[in-house]
């Protein structure tokens, strides 16, 4: 029968197990010394009585070492030390002994179970051990042979029986030698894998990534604290259970990538799915692949996916920051082409309205063409202001006196309704900054007339000056220096999710009379001075969270863009 690498070991096992291979000894000495004891009685007619009394002493003791050697290792399941080792190993010489003594010394066929004990020892005790132990077992056969049962040295049989024990002993302590490296080879190995395995197991504990592992039936074989916290479903538990099925509740296409790499060896590559919990809805990239084993033929399928928001969110702000700039160079452009001719139109019209043949029509006429070539010019105005939106000079500014005159300015704005309430709430200490002051003070108003606008009678408007970041910033935004924050929040019906990624487009406007270019304006001279904003709408409000950092200096990150979070309900 071939042995297979796993029986081999199972093998193995079994042979260096101390307490398995000391169990045997025991069974084996109970039954030598019965065999002898039942030998002797069936005999006792024609035996000396003196082997007949050996006999049963040998029994009688071998009993009694036998039970207690079994109840302090089965029973208390004390741990075997070297001592303990040494005296089985002796007595079971001194037992073998006392057969060969019974059976005739030299010709006695039970000498072979001195090499035996020896070969048995000397798996349990260290190498100098099973020598000491085969040299006792020499001494003792020569000593019961030579001595008591009084061979002559002269025999071949006696030198025949040391020569064979020797030689034997030799191979013996050879082999165990070999066997004991292999299984110390084996033991370091079984450790190595450990650690790696633990090693392994911490990162993939600690990663952001979600990894799950399953059988080609659908079950769970491995899932880490990430998988859980992204999908809100409880995995680590489920190990042996069928978990597919529980995945695709909230990630459908993330349960069908992992069912194809399980079932039809079907691999997914930077695909993209979306997970929807009772908490939020966001989207997730997924990564599957499967192994094989050879040897069984078992398939897994393994399944790496994380969290997209943060990287959307990227996408879409480099996307806005290049149309923003498209957009503006484009407006400058038409602004200045347009704008020369419109004062040419206007005085022309302006000139023939005066004149003294012209009828009241005409006159009438005329005004119309001259107001609306007004409202053209403040609009080609507000389209060049947009343009030029770019930090003129930078110095020392303190951010909270800043907000505090915008507040100022748009509580006395003819737009606000007189119920609603504009309150500043900023440090008494000054926050400081480095940035244009206009410019800064230009968004504010904006983001605080926005509000304004958007707020229910009888509510608050509130503007918050605070020096560090408020919220936390989006990944792969950051800055290199401290930062200050600015936050406005109304009370108004929020902003609807079909408008909420369009609120930044210049243009873009949902006001009767608005030109679109307020929050376009905000995200300008947010972005000139490297800062971020950062926008919560739910049912019951709006909050802008502007972040800036305290210095201009360049810094080696990338500038922030503007953000628009999730949307998320507050009071």
């Amino acid at each position: 029968m071939r042995l297979t690498p796993r029986s081999s070991d199972a093998a193995l096992r079994v042979i260096l197990d101390p307490r398995r291979l000391l169990r045997w000894v025991l069974i084996g000495r109970i039954c030598l010394a019965s065999a002898i004891f039942i030998a002797a009685v069936s005999n006792w007619t024609s035996v000396d009585s003196s082997k007949t009394l050996v006999a049963s002493l040998a029994f009688a003791i071998s009993l009694i070492v036998t039970i207690g050697s079994a109840g302090y290792g089965e029973i208390y399941r004390k741990r075997f030390g070297h001592a303990f080792v040494y005296m089985q190993a002796i007595f079971d010489l001194l037992l073998v002994t006392a057969v060969v003594h019974l059976t005739n010394g030299t010709s006695s066929p039970f000498a072979a179970l001195y090499i035996l004990v020896i070969a048995t020892s000397s798996l349990l005790v260290p190498a100098s051990g099973g020598l000491l132990i085969a040299a006792l077992g020499i001494a003792f056969y020569f000593a019961d042979v030579v001595v008591l049962l009084r061979s002559p040295l002269s025999d071949p049989g006696v030198w025949m029986q040391l020569s064979v024990i020797t030689l034997v002993t030799l191979g013996i302590r050879y082999l165990s030698a070999r066997l004991r490296e292999s299984s110390e080879g084996k033991a370091i190995l079984v450790a190595a894998l450990e650690e790696t395995r633990l090693q392994a197991d911490d990162i993939l504990r600690n990663i952001r990534s979600g990894v799950v592992t399953v059988n080609i039936e659908g079950r769970l074989l491995y899932a880490n604290p990430t998988a859980e916290q992204l999908l809100g479903v409880e995995l680590i538990t489920r190990v042996g259970e069928p978990v597919i099925d529980s995945i695709g509740t909230v990630a459908p296409e993330l349960a069908l990538a992992i069912k194809n790499a399980a079932e039809a060896r079907i691999r997914t590559t930077r695909g993209e799915g979306i997970v929807a919990t009772a908490a939020r809805r966001f989207p997730i990239g997924v990564t599957t692949t499967y192994t094989e084993q050879e040897a069984d033929g078992r398939r897994t399928a393994t399944a790496i996916f994380q969290d997209l928001s943060d990287q959307k969110r990227m996408d879409v702000l480099r996307f806005r920051a290049e149309r923003l700039e498209g957009i503006a160079e484009l407006s400058a452009s038409l602004a200045h082409e347009i704008k020369n001719p419109l004062a040419s139109i206007r005085s022309a019209v302006e000139q023939i309205s005066r004149m003294p043949a012209v009828s009241e029509d005409q006159r009438t006429l005329g005004a119309l063409v001259l107001r609306e070539s007004d409202r053209l010019s403040r609009l080609l105005s507000e389209f060049l202001d947009f343009a030029r939106v770019r930090v003129a000079r930078t110095k020392p500014v303190d951010l909270a006196t800043i907000a505090r005159g915008a507040a100022s300015l748009a509580h006395s704005h003819p737009d606000r309704d007189l119920s609603v309430r504009v309150t500043c709430i900023a440090p008494e200490s000054e926050v400081m900054l480095d940035g244009d002051e206009d410019l800064l003070h230009r968004a504010i108003f904006n983001l605080a007339l926005n509000a304004l606008q958007a707020a229910p009678p009888e509510s608050d408007v509130r503007i918050e000056v605070a020096p560090g970041r408020m919220e936390a910033i989006p990944a792969g935004l950051s800055f290199d220096e401290e930062a200050v924050s600015l936050r406005v929040t109304d009370a108004g019906p929020g902003i609807p999710a079909e408008v909420r990624d369009r609120m930044f487009d210049p243009f873009f406007t949902t006001k009767a009379n608005g030109t679109g270019l307020g929050l376009a304006v905000v995200h300008r001279a947010i972005e000139a001075h490297r800062g971020v904003v950062l926008v919560d709408s739910g049912k019951r409000g709006t909050r802008f969270t502007v972040v800036l950092p305290r210095s201009q200096r360049p810094a080696s990150a990338t500038p922030a863009r503007a953000a628009a979070t999730p949307e998320r309900s507050f009071s």
